[in-house]
């Protein structure tokens, strides 16, 4: 392995180990504590952003079920750099938190396809007279309905607004965060609904809890046991630098095992080798996010080795070889196995022969396939569906055919059961 390599994989192991988690949480609250401060979850809340809208429809509930206090904060929209495709982040996110409010017990319902400054200046304005008082939430709910239902008087943000925005946006910063609906407790991040129950678990195992089990767990989709859904087509589009396509694909997997469903595989070239922006504070988010998923669901990351850049494209080389064999999916799980779990050294030919023959694909035989092939051109007709999708992450999916005329796509490791709901109302 080169060294450039070898040091990289050693700090993303590093970055996702289980050891560097606890040891985050014990230094984060040994200095809260040398400050004499009280454990305390501290809850940012962005108003113009459709996941706040659903995460502080929770903060009630959460505040009855621990013996801490949840202080809430109003922070600004992440600047465009930590949106990855600014284009679509909005559209995205607006569609994606209604696709998946009813499941969480919380509504979002928007008409407003836009947000105007002064509409959002407005509902801060309402809510930092409030922060710290117990309407906070219902306040927060009430007002944002307004605000997506088009419905909320312009106005301006004032000097209490704008020192509550100033002051929530610093102390993000501080702890290292970009985004509004997270959740940070002595260390870490736990982004809106979806991360809800981790931080809960959390909670529960310090003995911060009135309750013994998460108030917020992920739904359950609607079954899809004993039923065929091979009439329904499932697009799914992973990457082979993805942390988050990593942990999520054995579930993919056991997905198309137990639903029969028709699977069009995609793959797509990772993010920043396509331009996409991803500065080191996102990076570092997430992969320890991704590692933590994936201990949460039974996938934790072992000795992860990068293929970024030349090993991927390699990599991708060999896909419309393995494609002509019916080889494809075994090929890309065989890889995430061996990047991500194994450490095997994929970015050498050595470590792609182990790939390919854990794949059961005769390594001659797929290089003679692969000479017909353009994996270039099939990576960007992947791209192309997936923006076409509104998206531009990995892994994502889309839905299609069954009793629906209509098409879902959602992007994200957190959605597979939303996948799953999707292709039983299908069947």
């Amino acid at each position: 392995m080169r060294l450039k390599t070898r040091l990289q994989s050693l700090v993303m192991r590093r970055i996702a180990s289980e050891q560097a988690e606890r040891q985050r949480h014990a230094r984060a609250a040994k200095r809260r504590q040398k400050r004499g401060e009280a454990p305390v979850v501290h809850y940012f809340h962005q108003v113009d952003d459709p996941y706040s809208h659903l995460a502080v429809q929770k903060l009630e509930g959460l505040r009855a079920a621990y013996k801490l206090p949840f202080k809430a904060h109003l922070v600004s929209a992440a600047d465009t750099a930590y949106q990855g495709s600014s284009e679509h982040f909005g559209v995205w996110a607006r569609n994606d938190a209604a696709s998946v409010a009813q499941a969480y017990g919380v509504r979002f319902a928007p008409t407003a396809t836009t947000l105007s400054a002064e509409a959002i200046a407005s509902a801060n304005a309402a809510l930092a007279a409030t922060l710290d008082s117990a309407d906070f939430a219902d306040t927060a709910y009430h007002t944002g309905e307004a605000l997506w239902g088009g419905a909320l008087a312009a106005a301006t943000a004032g000097n209490m607004a704008e020192h509550a925005l100033a002051s929530g946006n610093a102390l993000r910063a501080s702890l290292g965060h970009y985004q509004g609906a997270m959740f940070y407790f002595d260390g870490d991040w736990y982004w809106g609904v979806d991360r809800l129950r981790l931080l809960e678990a959390r909670l529960i195992d310090e003995g911060l809890a009135h309750v013994s089990n998460p108030t917020v767990p992920e739904p359950e989709p609607r079954t899809t046991d004993g039923r065929d859904a091979s009439a329904v087509q499932l697009e799914y589009f992973p990457s082979l630098r993805s942390p988050y396509t990593a942990i999520g694909h054995q579930r993919v997997l056991d997905l198309v095992a137990r639903t029969g469903v028709s699977l069009a595989l995609r793959p797509v070239m990772p993010m920043m080798m396509r331009g996409v922006p991803a500065p080191r504070l996102k990076q570092l988010y997430i992969m320890r996010d991704a590692a933590r998923e994936g201990r949460a669901r039974g996938t934790p990351f072992g000795r992860i080795v990068d293929p970024f850049g030349p090993p991927v494209e390699r990599a991708f080389a060999l896909l419309p070889g393995a494609a002509s064999l019916g080889k494809d999916l075994a090929f890309i799980t065989a890889y995430l196995q061996a990047a991500w779990f194994e450490g095997i050294d994929i970015t050498r030919e050595r470590g792609l022969k182990q790939v390919v023959h854990t794949a059961g694909i005769d390594w001659s035989a797929l290089t003679q396939a692969t000479k017909s092939g353009d994996w270039q051109a099939i990576l960007t007709a992947n791209l192309e569906a997936l923006t076409q999708a509104n998206l531009w992450g990995v892994p994502s999916f889309r839905v299609s055919g069954g009793s629906l005329d209509t098409t879902f796509a959602c992007w994200g490791q957190d959605r597979i059961w939303r996948v799953e709901d999707d292709i039983s109302r299908r069947i």
